[in-house]
């Protein structure tokens, strides 16, 4: 029989291959699609009157119990279909793509890098220079090698199909409803808190993958780095991408108009970042991919 990590590395490899074919997700809805419907319908449907907090945990609640049935449906049919499902849900070749469309679009020209990094990032990108450019496609692909592919697999390792849906469910909802706003602030707090313990080890993971592929062992320096983060888990990530690469991260950026001065990461480090840091850090993308197919194959070989 087929186990849990032998799955995993099949899909791994199966993502890495064929990705997001627009010939079939320009047929069918793709599963984040769905979710993020469900997800829209449920907010306007209930998050109203006094108890949005309470409303809102209890939706949290319905997606994780509805993404645990799903996988498991799909998971009957056998490990092939499950490999595949699960490959849909990885998001390795397709974040790689959207990353070098930001370094290809900022060697023609800074109007099309600020274009192609609009796509990944919710920032304003109207005033960015060409470091900044830089510097968020790098900051992007950080974040998501973490909430789109390690998360994804460790969650699946842990407990297959289901378990690997119903994280996707409470990323997704995290990034529609998850927001410190008037709108939100009650009903998305579930989401949020919710997401924070689910990436709690998937981040720091990454980071430890990010490190060893970069050489950098400065553990101390990627934990410090990761503190000044505004997110508790988004920080490690791009800490250890930060110090592998001898780059700084963060710093002050725009939302909706109004200047935010964060704090940076690795701040004695190089500011002036080019699109050949962003192939840079697609490199280590790839490697860290690489080692976490590694880490799974070897489970796999050692549960037969």
């Amino acid at each position: 029989m087929m186990t849990t990590a032998a799955v995993l590395s099949i899909a791994m490899l199966l993502d890495a291959a064929f990705g997001e074919p627009d010939w079939l997700w320009s047929r069918l809805p793709h599963p984040a699609v769905v979710m993020g419907r469900a997800i829209g319908w449920m907010d306007n449907r209930f998050n109203r009157g006094r108890t949005r907090r309470l409303r809102g945990a209890l939706v949290l609640v319905a997606l994780v119990a509805g993404g645990l049935a799903c996988g498991w449906l799909l998971s009957l049919p056998g490990p092939v279909v499950e490999a595949v499902c699960a490959a849909i849900l990885l998001a390795q070749r397709s974040l790689t793509e959207h990353v070098a469309a930001v370094a290809s679009g900022l060697r023609r020209s800074l109007a099309d890098g600020r274009a192609a990094v609009a796509m990944i990032v919710s920032r304003d990108t109207s005033a960015m220079n060409d470091a900044d450019v830089a510097r968020a496609a790098i900051e992007s692909a950080a974040e998501n090698l973490s909430d789109g592919v390690i998360a994804p697999a460790f969650w699946f390792l842990v407990g297959g199909l289901p378990a690997m849906i119903a994280y996707k469910c409470i990323n997704t909802a995290d990034s529609m409803i998850g927001y410190r706003t008037a709108r939100h602030e009650a009903f998305g707090w579930a989401a949020a808190r919710s997401d924070d313990l689910a990436n709690l080890i998937p981040a720091r993971l990454t980071a430890l993958l990010l490190a060893l592929c970069g050489g950098c062992l400065n553990a101390a320096g990627i934990w410090r780095d990761a503190r000044l983060h505004r997110s508790p888990n988004a920080g490690w990530p791009e800490a250890a991408m930060a110090r592998s690469l001898g780059i700084a991260l963060a710093g002050p950026r725009t939302y909706d108009g109004a200047r935010r001065d964060f704090p940076w990461v690795n701040e004695a480090a190089r500011r002036k970042l080019e699109p050949v840091d962003i192939d840079a850090s697609i490199v280590m993308l790839w490697k860290a991919w690489g080692v976490m197919l590694l880490l799974s194959g070897l489970t796999a070989y050692l549960t037969l």
